[in-house]
């Protein structure tokens, strides 16, 4: 039986991570700034070398767009090592390289240090999950026209069939960056807000803004796709229809 370190482990993505490891039969700890025993915040780093203590593979799921990654991550490393760990994880999202936002600078720095670390390492990039985008429109169908940004295209893919890869990567030897994963299909922000609108039942316009700037660029251009590596099954249309099937 395998020891599994999951940071972020109660979070969208780390919460599937864990599950789908221990139904496979795997030790798995669960580390997060309020999860108990093993309760770190990685920016700090104290109690981080009890938590990895034994542990043969960590999946690193933490990070937040607020900031402290960079930090959270040398810290991390730094005890993995210490540790002995074999086999270090790392969830990355396409397009890091080709969209200039702070965020992916952030994680793109993140997955320099991890190939730096000396430790066994795999990486995967997947492209942006069903629930970002639904949190996304939610926010935009607070006003009675929805303002979208014209041009957009996305490639929506669902956590839980990352979650089942990261769990296989997890298990098997370090495989450097393995290919990412991308949903089923791409849409155009429009095409995903009339999906919303008619799957929850609510009534908004949709209209199209244009924005200006470079990220706003690299993202119409497709910075955000992986369109040759759409492996993902479920569609935003499925996603939405059993979050509001079962109420959530």
């Amino acid at each position: 039986m395998t020891t599994i370190l999951v940071t972020g482990g109660t979070g969208t993505l780390g919460r599937l991570v864990t599950e789908r490891l221990r139904a496979d039969g795997h030790d798995v700890r669960v580390l997060s700034r309020s999860s108990h025993p093993y309760a770190v915040d990685l920016r700090e780093g104290a109690g981080l070398a009890e938590a990895v203590a034994g542990v043969d593979t960590i999946v690193h799921c933490a990070s937040s767009p607020r900031g402290g990654d960079e930090q959270a991550a040398r810290h991390l490393i730094d005890a993995a090592r210490a540790a002995g760990v074999r086999h270090l994880v790392y969830i990355s999202i396409v397009g890091i390289d080709r969209v200039p936002l702070g965020y992916y600078r952030t994680k793109l720095a993140v997955e320099k240090l991890i190939e730096g670390s000396g430790l066994g390492w795999t990486t995967l990039r997947t492209t942006q999950f069903h629930d970002l985008v639904r949190q996304l429109l939610d926010a935009f169908a607070k006003l009675p026209v929805m303002l979208l940004p014209v041009g957009i295209t996305d490639q929506p893919i669902a956590a839980s069939e990352v979650a089942a890869r990261l769990a296989e990567l997890a298990t098997g030897a370090p495989a450097g960056r393995v290919p990412d994963m991308g949903g089923p299909e791409v849409r155009t922000l429009a095409q995903l807000a009339r999906t919303y609108l008619r799957v929850t039942g609510r009534r908004r316009a949709v209209l199209n803004v244009p924005l200006a700037g470079a990220t706003y660029r690299r993202i119409r251009e497709g910075g955000l796709l992986a369109p040759d590596r759409a492996v993902g099954r479920i569609t935003f249309e499925q996603y939405l229809t059993e979050r509001v099937h079962s109420g959530s």
